[in-house]
């Protein structure tokens, strides 16, 4: 079939509709000729049209661009792009090769797509994947408006599209399973438990065929299409059924009030090392894209997957024009950058003391209403916690997760960093422009134990991911409190229990924003598995008779972060002032004491630790105290006026229901000390302060 064209412009990128046709525009410095694939259906072993693009007419710089008159939304499209061929020299130009288009909205052809035939020689037209033309006025998003929660009343639920509804016990309909439709229909669960920002797990098209053999990329950290959504995720088969299904559901969340945070994956692509395939970048301008070795055949591998996007020059254009996308017609709102300190490398690799990229992220008008979230190491030693680049980027807070766990387990040496963690890590974010919420607390995140293997296991067990257990960390910080793995002993399941919710309390009562890992609330296990990448298995599904078999623990949790909604000492974005006493200061504040009031015990070889807080502004005054030694402990309690005393709002050494009594109906606390089981927990307020 013959179309019609016209030269083109080389803004903007991607395939847009324009009234007439669509304009297409490809950067791919160094080439010597584009062509550009038009197919008839998805599936199509070839197009039904090519069109060669002349480099007098159809090229700017290095755009290749053309107007194709009489295309509308839902074409196919793919490119093949010709040039020199010398791995050496940085060049894999291959017009063997059908390229998708990185600025792509949909992708198709994945019933024929064919991982192994991307990376051999020959011809793959037959195997390739392709675009979709889209057309972003085709949406009607009726009348969403997005929640612009402000970190101080945030929680982020750390979720898995596919995971959280693939189980067949989720109650869907098979076809809805694992999808964005079959999220939708669980809004109401998160709503119970008082989330108000999920974080999804990668949904940028990724090839899940990037595993080892017989295995599945289950978490999605394998992107080939930034601006495109998962197609597997979508129980809508047709060209656009990704993209508008997408839409739905973050229009189906901003009614419920939940924000929408996508975990962009923006350091390394499917593409692998020098031995991976040939899908898109690498046959565009392999140079531009990736940093790479001295030996330019090979990549610099700072991601750990193999190569490293230069976060420079064409690549900082397109995460920018991504971002803005995904916010402007995608209606998101925000983002978590995985291993972003990636993105604070130069184009050889070297780190840079002001990263252009993160600059523009941190003040770009687009973005400026937007959550922006960043694990701030990457897989080659940067770290960056507490000195990332920018003035508003918020951090996922590492030394939380660790400080927590090794305290609660029982380590020594850690009282000193546990009072810094609760109180929002100033020692590591002392920024003045930014507020406690600004760390990302959390105990548990896709990447290691659950909450539940975290107290059931001392090593990790990741047989199933066939790697013969070489793979994941091996320092879990974890321990199985006598016996590994499952048992019948009822008092190790009764300690296990009770240790999970001593790092919930934490968890709850420390400054900052906390984040929840998608099943902790149930206590789901992987068994053992820290390092579930591979397991599209029920190993890593949400189980969904957890939440009736499990409904003390659940209760336990949703109560937990209902207390912290409520109160405002929890509320705030102020720094906590440290007092010594009950006087005249600025609140809200923090008062130290050990067993004894006003005594902390910052000793090498302390294991316990209370806090008051106070905001007498709202009338809110809790003392908390944390015992984390093999022995009970008795604590002072901080007298009250006349007529007040302290009510009992949880105890983790007790059984369900009296381990969270809600304000209303928690006893009172008649004596001035209280007697503190081992590795236990305790929250009391004052009534009528």
């Amino acid at each position: 079939m013959a179309y019609a064209t016209q030269p083109g412009d080389s803004f903007p990128l991607g395939a847009m509709v324009r009234d007439g046709g669509v304009n297409f525009c490809l950067y791919a410095k160094g080439a010597t000729a584009v062509e550009l694939l038009l197919f008839d259906s998805p599936e199509a072993l070839q197009p039904s049209c090519t069109l060669w693009l002349d480099p007098n007419k159809n090229r700017t710089f290095h755009y290749w661009h053309v107007f194709v008159i009489g295309l509308a939304a839902g074409q196919v499209y793919a490119y093949r792009v010709d040039g020199a061929y010398d791995p050496s020299q940085g060049l894999r130009f291959n017009s063997n090769k059908v390229l998708l288009d990185p600025y792509a909205r949909s992708v198709v052809g994945w019933s024929i797509y064919s991982r192994q035939a991307a990376h051999h020689p020959g011809d793959n037209c037959a195997q390739a994947l392709r675009g979709v033309v889209v057309d972003p006025l085709q949406y009607d998003w009726e009348d969403d408006r997005r929640p612009q929660t402000p970190y101080a009343e945030t929680i982020i639920y750390e979720l898995h599209v596919g995971g959280f509804t693939q189980h067949p016990n989720s109650g869907l309909p098979a076809e809805q399973r694992g999808t964005f439709a079959g999220l939708i229909q669980k809004i109401p669960y998160l709503k119970t438990l008082g989330i108000t920002a999920v974080e999804l797990m990668p949904i940028h098209q990724f090839d899940a065929s990037d595993a080892p053999p017989g295995k599945t990329n289950y978490w999605g950290y394998s992107t080939i299409a930034f601006f495109a959504p998962h197609r597997d995720y979508s129980a809508c088969k047709d060209k656009l059924g990704p993209v508008n299904e997408f839409r739905d559901l973050v229009k189906a969340l901003h009614r419920a009030g939940i924000e929408v945070i996508l975990d962009v994956v923006f350091n390394h692509t499917a593409e692998g090392n020098h031995e991976g395939p040939t899908l898109s970048f690498r046959g565009l301008s392999n140079e531009s894209y990736y940093v790479l070795e001295a030996n330019k055949a090979y990549y610099k591998n700072y991601s750990g997957c193999g190569n490293t996007v230069k976060t420079s020059a064409i690549s900082a254009y397109l995460i920018l024009d991504c971002l803005r996308y995904w916010v402007s017609e995608m209606h998101i709102d925000g983002f978590r950058f995985d291993l972003a300190s990636v993105m604070a490398r130069g184009e050889t690799g070297e780190p840079l003391d002001n990263p252009p990229l993160l600059w523009m992220i941190n003040t770009d008008p687009a973005l400026a209403g937007t959550k922006i979230i960043a694990e701030a190491w990457d897989a080659a030693g940067l770290y960056q916690v507490g000195h990332f680049a920018g003035e508003r980027f918020a951090e996922w807070n590492g030394p939380f997760r660790d400080e927590v766990r090794r305290f609660v387990r029982g380590d020594r040496d850690l009282t000193g960093a546990i009072a810094h963690r609760i109180m929002g890590s100033p020692d590591h974010y002392p920024h003045l422009k930014r507020g406690p919420n600004y760390s990302i607390h959390f105990v548990t995140c896709h990447d290691g134990f659950t909450l539940h293997d975290l107290v059931s296991y001392n090593t990790k067990h990741n047989e199933a991911n066939g790697e013969d257990n070489r793979d994941g960390t091996n320092d879990n910080l974890s321990w199985n409190c006598g016996v590994e793995g499952a048992t019948e002993d009822a008092a190790i399941q009764a300690l296990r229990l009770q240790q999970a919710k001593n790092m919930l309390v934490l968890w709850a009562v420390s400054q900052g924003t906390p984040m929840l890992l998608m099943g902790d609330e149930v206590l789901r296990s992987q068994l053992g598995n820290n390092n579930a990448y591979c397991q599209n298995t029920p190993i890593s599904w949400f189980n969904w008779e957890k939440p009736s078999t499990q409904q003390d623990f659940f209760g336990f949790v949703q109560q937990l972060i209902a207390l912290i909604q409520s109160l405002e000492i929890f509320r705030h974005d102020e720094r906590l002032n440290v007092t010594a006493s009950d006087s005249n200061i600025l609140e809200p504040s923090i008062t130290w004491h050990g067993t004894q009031l006003g005594q902390p015990d910052w000793r090498h070889d302390s294991h316990s630790l209370a806090f008051t807080l106070r905001y007498r502004q709202y009338g809110e005054l809790l003392h908390v105290i944390l015992n984390a030694f093999w022995e009970p402990l008795t604590f002072e309690l901080p007298p009250l006026k006349n007529g007040q005393y302290w009510q009992r709002i949880v105890d983790t050494a007790l059984a369900a229901p009296e381990d969270f009594c809600p304000i209303d109906h928690a006893p009172a606390v008649a004596q001035l000390f209280y007697p503190v089981n081992a590795r236990s927990s305790i929250i009391l307020i004052a009534e009528s302060w």
